[in-house]
């Protein structure tokens, strides 16, 4: 993990009774940058935060129109940078405590549970306690808690495991939303991307 200076994924967003969307992600560990497209509908938005800014860039027209982002988007965003890989990677140089909670069964499944807390964050992670893979992930943010459950695992030609399909569901839509994922690390990155 330690070697991961940079990511891209593929990602495709299915739920029952809304409109599928595609996004992409690019990921600047070192320089905590993050780049995301939504595609809905064939129209794109892009989410961008690099160093202390952020903003979005909606399509009107012919033309893309940008505005910042909230410090509590920015903030959120900044957790995707490693929510999207594992969420435990630099966990101490991110501020979160970590405490081992216990074993518990999670769909049939011996698992080891371990918190991570945070300012304004917190996880509970279930870990397979025979192969080690993130088997679910709960996430507590902004007042929503998202339950992920994670499978699928393939490996990415840079040779680490990930999950290729996510089933996730949060407290607010309560719709489980179906996520599948294709993962490329370590190749250069448009400087483009994170340019206002």
């Amino acid at each position: 993990w330690d070697s991961i200076k940079t990511y891209s994924m593929e990602q495709s967003f299915n739920a029952v009774n809304a409109t599928p969307y595609e996004s992409e992600v690019f990921v600047s560990i070192p320089e905590s940058s993050i780049y995301r497209s939504k595609t809905i509908l064939k129209r794109s938005f892009i989410y961008t935060v690099k160093d202390k800014e952020g903003w979005i860039k909606v399509p009107i027209g012919g033309k893309m129109n940008v505005k910042d982002l909230s410090v509590a988007e920015q903030t959120t965003m900044r957790y995707e940078i490693y929510d999207q890989l594992a969420p435990f990677i630099n966990y101490k140089e991110r501020g979160l405590i970590a405490t081992t909670v216990g074993q518990e069964l999670v769909n049939k499944v011996q698992t080891n549970q371990v918190e991570l807390q945070g300012k304004d964050i917190k996880y509970n992670l279930w870990f397979d306690a025979k192969t080690g893979m993130l088997v679910r992930k709960k996430e507590s943010a902004a007042g929503v808690e998202t339950t992920t459950e994670l499978s699928d695992y393939i490996k990415s030609s840079y040779g680490i495991l990930y999950p290729s399909k996510m089933i996730e569901i949060n407290s607010i839509d309560k719709k489980p939303v179906t996520i599948t994922s294709k993962l490329e690390v370590n190749k250069p990155l448009e400087t483009e991307l994170f340019v206002r």
